[in-house]
């Protein structure tokens, strides 16, 4: 019998990391009894990544972030393969080729590759002082440098570079954060958001320089320097390189998926099969598609890989799933928790409710994106929990006038109510 049609043979995840580990969760709470394989190239058992760049970096002790307990992986048999490499996947006879050697035949396969740190040319992994920060080895590095140094020039100010920016000043760390864009989290955030952003960083004693141009970057003795266009010469004793990431493809590439030419990511279709039968994807690797645009995108969040997993978990059984929710998103920066609901965009009209927190000061606000009459993106500073009451409405057209929304008076259940209508009450 031929490994495409043998039934007998394992389902095989392929990346252990966060839609890897959920998926191999899912397919034994969605009965799958056979024979399970999880395959990674990081020598741990899976693990949370979130905590790398903030619980991971500032406790004295590394928390506990495992994804899959051993004690789980026995009782469920979860089969990992820990710190082996798939190194050539053969869709035609249901195959994978491993790093040692050996060839794991599979029934069906789910690629959670993820993505990968996007390196600068100037400071490539490897050289003394500079840190990327993408897996638990990496994050312990770092967090020894963090010990032992006085300053950190980070490079991008996106979400992982502001989390970890946040995280070393919390340290004690003297801190510049150079942004080559004009705002930060620019294509994430409203505007008024990013600029609340940028004085709470500033209040919290980071220097940013937005709008930057790099004229110059490279090792010195004792450190980094980076020569800003606009700014002269900046020093410090280590940087961080955080400028995006880049979905794990090859091993799809190169066995014939068809990859999407926007995004880079391996193209599903909303039940997550990938363009070769029998192989699913799932997470950061992903451009998935989105019903509510009728497009494909690629998210890298926490929230997308649970859901992806789910779904190909489902799929790979020959079960049918129930729809994602909204995206959403979360942070922790600079003493504050900020959530999203929904994708920004240009163009979109936002109502603020309560008040963004000022200078180190706690406090509470949301932001209510409207496209037309209809919510699409929604942004909760310390106010998740109100956050919550509005997933229904994403996406809905107002049943209530906008400027309603930026009521504070109105609790945020009776007010997602208002938005939806009679038919919610």
């Amino acid at each position: 019998m031929s490994p495409s049609n043998d039934t007998a043979a394992p389902l095989v995840i392929v990346g252990a990391g966060q839609a890897g580990a959920m998926a191999a969760r899912a397919l034994r709470e969605l009965g799958h009894a056979g024979e399970l394989v999880l395959i990674g190239d990081e020598p741990h058992a899976p693990y949370e990544r979130p905590p790398l760049s903030k619980a991971v970096l500032a406790d004295e002790q590394l928390p506990d972030i495992g994804l899959l307990p051993e004690p789980f992986q026995v009782q469920a048999g979860v089969a990992l393969k820990a710190g082996r490499r798939v190194v050539r996947l053969d869709p035609a006879r249901r195959e994978l080729h491993l790093d040692d050697g050996t060839v794991q035949p599979y029934r069906a396969c789910l690629l959670a590759t993820g993505g990968d740190a996007r390196v600068l040319p100037a400071l490539p992994p490897g050289t003394p002082g500079v840190h990327y920060l993408r897996t638990l080895d990496d994050a312990q590095g770092l967090r020894a440098a963090l010990r032992a140094s006085g300053s950190m020039l980070v490079i991008g100010g996106g979400f992982l570079g502001l989390e970890i920016a946040s995280t070393a000043r919390a340290l004690g760390l003297d801190v510049t954060v150079v942004e080559l864009g004009p705002a930060l989290l620019g294509r994430a955030m409203p505007a008024e958001v990013s600029r609340w952003l940028a004085a709470r960083a500033r209040a919290h004693g980071v220097r940013l320089h937005l709008d930057a141009k790099l004229a110059h970057l490279a090792p010195v003795a004792g450190g980094i320097a980076a020569t800003l266009a606009d700014a002269g010469e900046l020093r410090a004793e280590l940087a961080v390189v955080a400028v995006g990431q880049v979905p794990s493809v090859a091993l799809a590439r190169e066995a014939g998926l068809l990859i999407d030419a926007g995004n880079g990511g391996i193209r599903v279709d909303a039940r997550c099969r990938t363009s070769a039968e029998g192989v699913y994807a799932a997470g950061d690797c992903v451009s998935g598609f989105d019903a509510a645009t009728g497009m494909h995108r690629r998210l890298e969040s926490w929230q997308n890989a649970n859901e992806q997993a789910r779904i190909a978990a489902a799929a790979m059984l020959g079960q049918d799933a129930e729809p994602s929710p909204p995206p959403w998103f979360w942070t922790d920066q600079f003493g504050c928790n900020i959530q999203m609901l929904g994708h920004g965009a240009p163009g979109l009209s936002y109502r603020l409710r309560g008040q963004l927190p000022e200078g180190q000061e706690p406090g509470k606000a949301m932001l209510f994106g409207i496209d037309g009459d209809r919510l699409v993106h929604a942004v909760a500073i310390n106010a998740g929990g109100d956050l919550r009451a509005f997933r229904g409405v994403l996406g809905r057209r107002l049943a209530c006038p906008p400027e309603t929304l930026a009521d504070p008076a109105i609790p945020a259940k009776q007010l997602a109510r208002l938005a939806l209508g009679p038919a919610s009450a």
